[in-house]
């Protein structure tokens, strides 16, 4: 921007200057006129209208109990790896379709129940309120006749098999996702207190049950590990239900970069540690391995345990370390569990501290003899 021969500065060509009296008026054009529908002029289209909303609320309700069938009434127990059976995975794959179904059904219901109900039964006009200066009794108030004035134009109170079908699907549906919380975990959580590692057990590769001999395990390395006993149980007799709560990860590091407490400093052999693979937010497998910083990661939800460290937690939403097996080693060099873990297995429970004491002392007292 210059100046003018005058002195007087120049102005830009992107510079628009105005005056009051030259600034152009805007009239509010107000809202448009409100357009009646169908349903709004003809009380035959109103009560077909209220009629389809609560067929919609009825096959929400009729979602939900369609999934409470397939849940607790179809039993999908079986052998599953059994060639010659295919009963179990016909009834599993027809479980997980009417589950499937039944919640679609539920969430359909609901929405497009309520979307219909909005557009056809409740008022649709268009209305500016001015805004205006709090005043915390007169709001209180008035936000009281607001709420009352919605619930008389939504046609609640006048149209009650409508209200009483929205209710029983809105109750109904959730419960539909509550039922789900009986299977993140067992229902008595004392079962994941014992696993079938015990004094002089074997470790073993998963899948192919080889012992495991201390000179074998070299720095960097590591394994999916069971206990020998395990090869005693059949599918049939709970073989995966033990399999999930005994599998472990054994690895080595250097002794000389790992933080070993008082009371652990005999669970490993030269560096080779050994931690439960169930991780301790909800359960999933843990089977990532960064031998460089020592972490071990959980696919799920990115909780990051430092093998280095007791496996305690570095990152993620796990709430605790990783249980670890004390090991040693038997007369012919191969790893042995010196007993079961010290704590369960597993994602925390509430009763989780009681659990730990009681389980060092029973430890303690099978010590004793």
């Amino acid at each position: 921007m210059g100046n003018h021969s005058d002195g007087t500065k120049a102005q830009g060509s992107a510079v628009v200057t105005s005056s009051e009296e030259s600034e152009e008026q805007f009239r509010n054009p107000g809202l448009p006129p409100h357009r009646p529908r169908l349903t709004d002029v003809d009380p035959k289209r109103a009560k077909g209208a209220e009629r389809q909303v609560i067929l919609l609320f009825v096959l929400s309700m009729l979602g939900s109990l369609l999934f409470w069938v397939a849940y607790f009434g179809i039993s999908a127990e079986g052998n599953f790896y059994d060639v010659n059976n295919t009963e179990p995975t016909s009834k599993l794959q027809l479980q997980n379709l009417l589950l499937g179904l039944g919640i679609a059904f539920a969430m359909f219901g609901i929405g497009i129940g309520v979307v219909h109900w909005a557009r056809t039964l409740m008022p649709d006009h268009e209305l500016v309120e001015e805004r205006h200066d709090l005043r915390p009794e007169e709001d209180r108030a008035e936000a009281t006749e607001i709420v009352e004035t919605i619930v008389d134009e939504s046609g609640i109170k006048r149209r009650p098999l409508l209200r009483n079908t929205l209710i029983g699907s809105v109750i109904l549906a959730p419960l539909t996702f509550v039922t789900f919380f009986r299977d993140l975990g067992p229902a008595d959580p004392s079962v994941l207190k014992r696993t079938m590692w015990d004094k002089g057990v074997r470790l073993v590769r998963d899948p192919s049950g080889t012992p495991i001999k201390a000179a074998d395990v070299t720095i960097g390395s590591a394994y999916h590990v069971l206990p020998e006993t395990l090869s005693s149980l059949s599918h049939e007799n709970g073989y995966l239900e033990e399999k999930a709560k005994a599998v472990v990860l054994l690895m080595r590091l250097d002794p000389q970069e790992m933080k070993i407490s008082e009371e652990r400093k005999n669970w490993h052999v030269d560096g080779i540690v050994a931690y439960s693979k169930v991780c301790t937010h909800v359960g999933c497998p843990i089977a990532l391995y960064e031998q460089r910083t020592h972490h071990l990661l959980c696919p799920c939800h990115q909780s990051t345990f430092d093998a280095a460290d007791e496996c305690k937690v570095v990152f993620g939403p796990a709430g605790h370390a990783l249980p670890q097996l004390p090991i040693t080693v038997d007369s012919n060099g191969y790893l042995v569990a010196q007993s079961d873990f010290h704590e369960p297995v597993g994602p925390a429970y509430w009763e989780r501290g009681a659990q730990i004491e009681q389980m060092r002392t029973e430890r303690e007292k099978e010590g004793q003899k």
